[in-house]
């Protein structure tokens, strides 16, 4: 009597081994395995360098003279002379903190490293043979050359990183980043400065030397007011809290006012300090020299720095790490054109399982090669692994054989003997191929 039967998929995202379940591992996220010296913050939203001291000592400066300024100078101020003085100060002090939080604490603009494939990839390609005298090494370049506006700009190699830096990116040693728009590491924000945080940054010391002015004029004001009932030293005597403020604001104000003044005029001539500081542009041996990423004219330069869209992340610290994927059987994948999306798993180490003849245990290796069991039976291959049940409802390892007729072979791997026409065999073996190509277990169940 003629049985057919049908390949049955098990597509659940565990399977059963002797009674118990191959559970998920907790998914990881990429900040998690960042390879550089960062330090992330609620769940990597929050990025920064790992020296992060002298940023805490900016935030108690700014938090503890500002706190003074509004509990000692604005209540005489407010009443003597305008309400509006605490409130433009207290607008002024919330700008200074916003923008130094969003220069801290987001990514400069870090560019992500070669992966190990991509690595490779360049190594070949950079690689020069020595055809003069063989048998020796010939180092590759370090550096590309490409043009822009008609100048040359070189694109240097990084051996950290594995990558050829873009136009205007550099290394930072404190982080162990290519940045791109590599402008300098600042430790008074706790951060690299770059593409993605430096207008961010401009507009902290540019607001703070503001800030620094405003509270150095009002306390001078407070002082010299109270002095008109009093001579100036009994003024400073009543409010010490106001001589406080004074001393760090003058000290402070000469530091940040040329800071601002600097990069004032980077922006203007669209180049960053480390470019500035190299003379990159400027004029060598003779030869003209000129800024190809300027805009012609300082407005322009100062619209796109200050006023341009803000690229987005290229490390994605929040995204989910995707395991490597390979195909499980090669030969079988290669022919159907198919990918897969299977773990890149040893078979030897998915998981050791005890394993009986005879039993309704489905397994889950689909390669050729034996798999060790752990109780130290004897190897048990995936003819072994796969069951079939009968009409009369046993269930074995035998293949089943009708007339003697050869089991059907999908590239060289016997899979099930289907005892159909033969135009009816292609839909099953479609199937049968996808259930391999995932990865899942085959069962045979009578139709």
């Amino acid at each position: 009597m003629n049985q057919t039967y049908i390949a049955v998929s098990t597509d659940s995202p565990s399977v059963a081994l002797d009674n118990k379940s191959i559970k998920m591992t907790k998914k990881t996220r990429k900040w998690e395995v960042f390879p550089g010296k960062n330090k992330f913050c609620c769940n990597g939203r929050i990025m920064m360098a790992r020296q992060t001291g002298i940023f805490y000592f900016t935030c108690t400066l700014i938090v503890v003279t500002c706190g003074l300024f509004f509990g000692f100078d604005c209540p005489y101020l407010a009443v003597h002379v305008t309400a509006a003085i605490p409130v433009v100060g207290g607008a002024l002090f919330i700008f200074v903190m916003a923008t130094l939080f969003r220069t801290s604490f987001s990514d400069p603009g870090v560019i992500p490293r070669a992966s190990p494939d991509e690595a490779a990839d360049i190594e070949k390609k950079i690689e020069v043979p020595n055809t003069t005298s063989p048998g020796t090494y010939r180092p590759p370049p370090r550096t590309k050359e490409v043009i822009i506006k008609g100048q040359v700009v070189k694109l240097k190699y990084c051996f950290t990183c594995k990558i050829f830096r873009p136009p205007r990116a550099s290394h930072c040693s404190f982080c162990d980043n290519c940045v791109e728009r590599f402008d300098h590491h600042c430790p008074w924000v706790g951060n690299c400065v770059g593409r993605r945080n430096y207008r961010y940054f401009y507009l902290f010391i540019l607001s703070l030397s503001i800030l620094c002015i405003y509270i150095f004029a009002c306390v001078l004001t407070h002082l010299i007011l109270r002095s008109k009932d009093d001579n100036f030293l009994h003024a400073m005597r009543d409010s010490p809290a106001s001589v406080i403020e004074a001393i760090v604001c003058f000290f402070s104000v000469w530091s940040v006012i040329g800071l601002a003044g600097f990069h004032t005029y980077l922006v203007g001539s669209d180049q960053t300090t480390n470019e500035d500081i190299k003379g990159s542009y400027s004029a060598k041996r003779g030869q003209e020299n000129f800024n190809p990423f300027s805009q012609g004219s300082i407005l322009r330069n100062c619209l796109v720095v200050l006023c341009g869209p803000t690229p987005p992340s290229l490390i994605d610290r929040r995204g989910f790490v995707v395991p490597e994927c390979s195909p499980i059987h090669d030969g079988m994948l290669a022919s159907s054109g198919k990918e897969s999306n299977a773990v890149k798993i040893r078979h030897e180490n998915y998981g050791s399982t005890t394993h009986y003849k005879n039993s309704n245990n489905i397994g889950t290796n689909t390669a050729g090669d034996p798999v060790v069991v752990s109780n130290g039976n004897l190897p048990v291959t995936k003819h072994d692994m796969i069951t079939y049940q009968t009409t009369d409802g046993t269930v074995n390892n035998h293949l089943p054989t009708v007339n003697d007729q050869p089991p059907v072979v999908f590239h060289d791997t016997p899979l099930v003997n289907f005892p159909l026409a033969e135009a009816e065999v292609g839909p099953y073996m479609r199937d049968n191929t996808n259930a391999v190509s995932r990865g899942c277990s085959t069962e045979l169940s009578p139709l």
